[in-house]
Order: C-alpha cells, then sequence, then structure tokens
C-alpha cells in the first residue's frame, strides 16, 4: 500500500495529521480525538508510513487512552492497531506478489512493499502467531520460520 492510499484514509475520516517533535522517548506516533501525530525526528518517509498504518489502525480499533502499557486492556488495543497496519501494508497476497515478482529474501520484500526491515519482522512475528509456522494460499506455501514462499507444483 502506497503513502498516498494511508493520506486517502486520513481525509476520507476527516482525521488531522500533524508532524512535530514528540518530546516522549520511543514513542513515534500517537492518535487522539480525530488527531494522528507523527515524530518529525523519523528520517525517512517508509519509517512514517509504518508509524501512520499503525496510528490509523487506533483510530479503527481504538479506544480511550491507552498509554499506560502495564494494562493488559490497552496492550490487546495497541496489539489490534498493529495487527490493523501489518494486514494493511503487509498482506499474504502482497507476499505472493513480490514472490512472483522476483523477490527471494526478507531485504528485498521490504524494499518491494516500501515498508521498513524492523515493520516487515514484527508483521512476520504476527502472522507466525496467528497461522503457526506456515499457511497456505492458493498454490503457494508461505514460511514464516524460517521465512521464505514456495509454490506448489
Amino acid at each position: 500500500m502506497q503513502m498516498t492510499k494511508l493520506l486517502q484514509y486520513i481525509e476520507e475520516e476527516n482525521i488531522e495529521l500533524i508532524e512535530t517533535d514528540i518530546p516522549i522517548k520511543n514513542l513515534k506516533g500517537l492518535y487522539y480525538d480525530n488527531t494522528i501525530i507523527i515524530d518529525k525526528k523519523i528520517a525517512t518517509t517508509v519509517g512514517k508510513k509504518c508509524i501512520l498504518a499503525e496510528e490509523i489502525g487506533h483510530y479503527y480499533t481504538s479506544t480511550g487512552d491507552i498509554l499506560d502499557q502495564s494494562n493488559i486492556s490497552n496492550i490487546k488495543q495497541e496489539n489490534k492497531a498493529r495487527a490493523w497496519a501489518f494486514e494493511e501494508l503487509i498482506g499474504l497476497v502482497d507476499i505472493i506478489n513480490a514472490y512472483k515478482s522476483g523477490v527471494r529474501n526478507k531485504y528485498e520484500l521490504a524494499e518491494y512493499l516500501d515498508v521498513t526491515e524492523e515493520f516487515l519482522d514484527e508483521a512476520i512475528e504476527y502472522y507466525k502467531r496467528k497461522f503457526g509456522i506456515l499457511f497456505n494460499i492458493d498454490k503457494y506455501i508461505i514460511y514464516f520460520e524460517p521465512f521464505g514462499v514456495i509454490e506448489r507444483l
């Protein structure tokens, strides 16, 4: 998914997007009251895209203040928002299409999907928790550990 599609989500839902310094360590984005704040210190557009997707995920999946990550309910909401972002930016069909295009490793896949390697690694872990070590789709098998795609004959 391209950044333009994420920006279209924001426009359609009338969400305000603000890029500013976030003074809280390790906090790169925040969603609150129909506003998404992205830390302007994020160096790359790809990095911003991954954070933006997660914050849009909060719009669709979260309620209230979930900053306290020692609260189990807040952790669940955080995980739902991240899952939304993973599935929007790195769908299983996207992985198959990348394989068909000649992508053969995680570095190439991150580049093909226009996501950070860290985001890709987290998405693969998410899918592994959701489906186990592999998933069959059409005539393909996606292995989440070790990561790879095989076409069945």
